[in-house]
């Protein structure tokens, strides 16, 4: 029997099931206001207005640009935007034609416009679309966006503001804070926990089984069952297809304020800190700790039950097998210091003028015993 469908509520008409692929209306930005959303200083006409974000050397009349890498500077001077956000410390070499906007930290500063202008893009959202399926069990917020093809299973919570894009699975118990956002095809399975501000990306999987099978005396292997669940504090961003697998008792943890890039992998029991970040492709085995403020770069993989201090950074590549002390960085596979790493490149970039510089001795020291001789 199929299940029931879902009355749409508060749909406008002719909106697009693929949310992501409508164009919200042009929205208009004067200088003046930018400036003080991120409290910056105008040098210009604040009366200019944009509608859109630009790269400061593709830029065009009518968009917002910011400069932050120096390596950028001769664009600003020929640049088409019509705002530029600067750092304070930066001194002109000659006349600009844009409004200037000048921070504390222009890269921030352009950051924190561009969630502006995405929490108003998705602020316009609204509604359930057909066919979807949710439980009666289930409980919904105030304005949140339930896109077509959405299941969700008995029990589950929905905070307000919150947005589940097509195709999207959240299973039963589960519970999703406000204002969150979850992109088509991620997949939540059962008793899962979310904060507030928690964006999960298109294809990730949250609370599959983690990898626990015991072996036997004949070379086989017991799956062991996987029933605790994940916990995902506040603020957390995961990218796209990143698994994170539960605990086989208790919760596989992600603290509050936790950046995982693409394509990570996050073992059972797992935890991982407050503002730590995770580059692409890097893999977390169970039950390793990682602390609050850790940095690791792409492919990196950590065993199981270790823990990694806090503000210790990991770099790319980097094969850790050993616990990690606060504040430590570390390269390599096997990972060791960072610092005593460089030194070891650098000698081996001279291997080849030492092996040179050996072999003439050799040769010498040969030559000198023979006519001792």
């Amino acid at each position: 029997m199929l299940p029931k469908i879902v009355a749409a509520e508060n749909l406008k008409p002719g909106f697009l099931p693929a949310a992501h692929s409508s164009k919200p209306e042009p929205m208009t930005f004067p200088a003046a206001q930018i400036a003080l959303i991120i409290n910056g200083r105008i040098e210009g006409d604040a009366s200019v207005t944009v509608t859109s974000f630009g790269k400061i050397e593709e830029a065009i009349e009518g968009q917002l640009a910011f400069l932050s890498n120096p390596k950028y500077e001769e664009y600003v001077y020929n640049t088409k935007a019509s705002v530029v956000i600067v750092n304070d410390s930066f001194e002109l070499k000659q006349a600009v034609k844009a409004t200037l906007i000048r921070v504390s930290d222009a890269y921030s500063a352009f950051a924190i416009l561009l969630s502006k202008y995405q929490e108003i893009v998705q602020q316009q959202l609204s509604g359930i679309q057909q066919p979807s399926y949710i439980a009666k069990t289930a409980s919904c917020g105030q304005n949140i966006f339930i896109g077509a093809f959405v299941y969700i299973g008995e029990n589950a919570k929905i905070g307000d503001n919150t947005k589940i894009f097509p195709n999207a699975y959240i299973g039963d118990n589960v519970s999703i804070g406000d204002n969150c956002l979850i992109d088509p095809g991620v997949k939540i399975y059962h008793d899962c926990q979310l904060g507030n501000h928690v964006n999960i990306h298109a294809g990730s999987v949250i609370g599959s089984d983690g990898f626990g099978f015991a072996p036997q005396a004949d070379g086989s292997f017991i799956k062991i069952p996987q029933i605790g669940n994940v916990v995902i504090e506040d603020n957390v961003d995961i990218g796209a297809n990143v698994t994170i697998d539960r605990a086989t008792v208790g919760s596989t943890i992600i603290k509050s304020g936790a950046k995982l890039d693409n394509l990570i992998q996050i073992g059972h029991n797992a935890e991982v800190g407050n503002s730590t970040v995770i580059a692409a492709q890097s893999g977390v085995s169970g039950s390793a700790k990682i602390g609050n403020g850790v940095m690791i770069g792409g492919q990196a993989g950590i065993v199981g039950h270790i823990q990694i201090g806090d503000g210790a950074r990991i770099n790319a590549q980097s094969g850790v097998s050993k616990s990690i002390e606060p504040g430590k960085s570390v390269t390599g596979s096997p990972a060791y210091d960072y610092t005593a790493a460089l030194r070891s490149q650098a000698i081996s970039r001279k291997l080849p003028e030492l092996e040179k510089r050996v072999k003439e001795l050799e040769a010498l020291l040969k030559q000198l015993l023979a006519e001792k001789v």
